[in-house]
C-alpha cells in the first residue's frame, strides 16, 4: 500500500531513468533532508548516500556555507543573463578560478547548466570550428560503447548505452563508437592491460581510417567511465589513444562532468590519468549539486575560430537563458573556496586508498566476478560463475536486487547495466563512514546471494 505522498508522485511524476511500469506499483523513496553524507526519508530512516546523489553532492549535504552563499546572491541580484554582452561579478570571478584550475591551457570559459549541456555544446563547437577553417567535412565525433555523455539529442548520439538509443531514432549520423576499455570484460586471455590498450588504440586508427581522418572531427571520453559501470580504463589507454589522435588532427574532449572537482584526488581526472584534452566538459561537483552549473573551457585556436565567425555572422548565436545564473556561480565560488581551504580534494586522494581496499575486498565474495576503481569512485559487477565470469539473465534484474537489499540495510548505491554496482560517495566521507558503506554494501551481496540461490536462478548461456 503507497502512502499518500507516493501515490500523489505516482500519478504526478514522471522520472527519469525509472522502469515507468513497476515504479506504480513500487513507488518512490521520497527523501526529506540531507546532512553530512546522509539522507533521510520521510519516515526518518538514515541511508548513507553512497552515489552522491548523482556524482555530484560531493561536499555532502546541508552545508551551511554553499547555502549562504546562494541566499546573499539571492539577495544582491538573483538573475540576470549573460547575452548580449551583459555579465556580473560571481560569473567573472568563477570563470577566471577555472581558468587557474583547468589542467590544459584555457583561453576562455562557456558555462551551461548541465553536462548534457556542455557535451552538447562540445558537438557545436567542433562542427563550428571546422567550418571556420573551411573543413565542413570534418565533422564526425568519435565516442566509446558504454560512454555517458548525457540526454540531449546530440550527447545521447555520444552516449553508448543502449537505453540511450533504442526506440529513440539514435545516434545521429556521425556519430560513431568504438570499443569500452573494460579490461576484465575486453582483454584475450594472456593479454596484458598494456598490449590491450595498443589493441584499442589500433582499433581507434581502423576507424578512423576507414571513415576517412578528413571526415573525423572529435573523440570524446570520461576519464572513468560512470554509468556505464564505473570502470577504469587500462594501464597506456589514454597515452595510446591520444597518439592516433594526435597523427589524425582529431580534438580530444575529456568528459570530466563525473571525474572533476576532486572525485580521483585530483581536481580533474585528466590529471589522474595522463590525458592531455584540447576541451573539458564540467559539472556536477563544480557547485557540490547544490545549483545546476557546467561548462566547456574554449582553447585559443578555438576562440580565435569563433571571433572569425562571428565577425562573419554577426553574433556568436549560441546560450542558453540560465548559462552562468549568477546564484549558481555564487554557489559554485564557494565550493572551490571550501575544497581548497579545507584540502578536501587532497583528503579524497589520502583516503582513497582504504577505500579501494575495503572495495577490492569484495572480489572474494560468491557472486562478485570484480571490484574496483579508483580515487572515490569505483564499481563491482556481479557474475554467476567466476572463472567464466558467465552473467546473470539481464531480465532477472541482480544487480537492481542488490541495490535493494542494500537501501534496505541503509546504503544508497546504482545499479548499472551488465550487473555492475557503482559507488561514488560524498568526497567528505570519513573513514568511518567509508567502513560502514562497505559492511552495508557486504550485507547486501550477501542478502544477494542467498535470494539468487533460493530464487534458483540461472546463468546465461556461454
Amino acid at each position: 500500500m503507497l502512502s499518500n505522498l507516493a501515490t500523489r508522485d505516482v500519478e504526478t511524476l514522471l522520472h527519469p531513468y525509472t522502469n515507468l511500469s513497476t515504479h506504480r506499483h513500487t513507488g518512490p523513496l521520497v527523501l526529506e533532508r540531507g546532512e553530512g553524507v546522509h539522507v533521510y526519508d520521510t519516515e526518518g530512516r538514515s541511508y548513507i548516500e553512497g552515489m552522491s546523489g548523482l556524482w555530484c553532492t560531493a561536499l555532502g549535504y546541508s552545508n551551511a556555507e554553499l547555502v549562504e552563499a546562494a541566499r546573499v546572491q539571492m539577495g544582491r541580484l538573483p538573475f540576470t543573463h549573460l547575452f548580449s554582452g551583459r555579465s556580473h561579478d560571481p560569473g567573472i570571478e568563477l570563470a577566471e578560478t577555472l581558468k587557474e584550475l583547468m589542467p590544459v591551457p584555457t583561453s576562455k570559459i562557456f558555462f551551461t547548466s548541465s553536462g548534457s549541456e556542455a557535451n552538447d555544446t562540445q558537438v557545436k563547437l567542433t562542427w563550428y570550428y571546422n567550418n571556420a577553417l573551411g573543413r565542413p567535412q570534418k565533422k564526425k565525433i568519435i565516442a566509446r560503447q558504454k560512454g555517458y555523455h548525457g540526454v540531449t539529442v546530440a550527447s545521447a548520439s555520444m552516449t553508448g548505452l543502449t537505453a540511450n538509443h533504442a526506440d529513440w531514432d539514435l545516434p545521429l549520423p556521425g556519430f560513431l563508437h568504438v570499443a569500452c576499455p573494460h579490461f576484465y570484460r575486453g582483454a584475450e586471455p594472456g593479454e596484458t592491460e598494456e598490449a590491450y590498450s595498443a589493441r584499442l588504440a589500433a582499433d581507434l586508427e581502423q576507424t578512423i581510417l576507414r571513415e576517412g581522418p578528413e571526415t573525423v572531427a572529435a573523440f570524446i571520453a570520461e576519464p572513468v567511465m560512470g554509468a556505464g559501470g564505473a570502470i577504469v580504463p587500462p594501464r597506456g589507454y589514454f597515452a595510446a589513444i591520444q597518439a592516433v589522435l594526435t597523427k589524425y588532427e582529431v580534438r580530444m574532449i575529456a568528459d570530466e562532468v563525473i571525474c572533476g572537482f576532486g572525485r580521483l584526488g585530483t581536481w580533474f581526472g585528466s590529471e589522474a590519468l595522463g590525458i592531455r584534452p584540447d576541451s573539458i566538459s564540467f559539472a556536477k561537483a563544480l557547485t557540490s549539486a547544490y545549483m545546476p552549473l557546467g561548462g566547456v573551457s574554449i582553447d585559443e585556436p578555438l576562440y580565435e575560430a569563433m571571433i572569425g565567425q562571428s565577425e562573419k555572422l554577426g553574433t556568436f548565436g549560441h546560450g542558453t537563458t540560465y548559462s552562468g545564473h549568477p546564484v549558481a556561480a555564487a554557489v559554485a565560488l564557494k565550493a572551490i573556496e571550501i575544497y581548497r581551504r579545507d584540502r578536501v580534494i587532497e583528503g579524497a586522494a589520502e583516503k582513497a586508498p582504504h577505500f579501494q581496499r575495503r572495495l577490492a575486498a569484495l572480489a572474494q565474495h560468491d557472486i562478485v566476478g570484480e571490484a574496483g576503481g579508483i580515487g572515490l569512485i569505483g564499481g563491482l559487477e556481479i557474475v554467476a560463475d567466476k572463472a567464466s565470469k558467465r552473467q546473470y539473465e539481464p531480465k532477472a534484474g541482480v544487480a537492481a536486487r542488490c541495490v535493494a537489499f542494500a537501501q534496505a540495510e541503509g546504503l544508497i548505491v546504482r545499479a548499472l547495466t551488465g550487473d555492475r554496482v557503482a559507488l561514488c560517495p560524498p568526497l567528505i566521507i570519513s573513514p568511518d563512514e567509508i567502513d560502514a558503506l562497505f559492511d552495508r554494501l557486504g550485507r547486501a551481496l550477501d542478502r544477494t546471494r542467498d535470494w539468487i540461490r533460493a530464487e534458483g536462478l540461472e546463468a546465461m548461456p556461454s
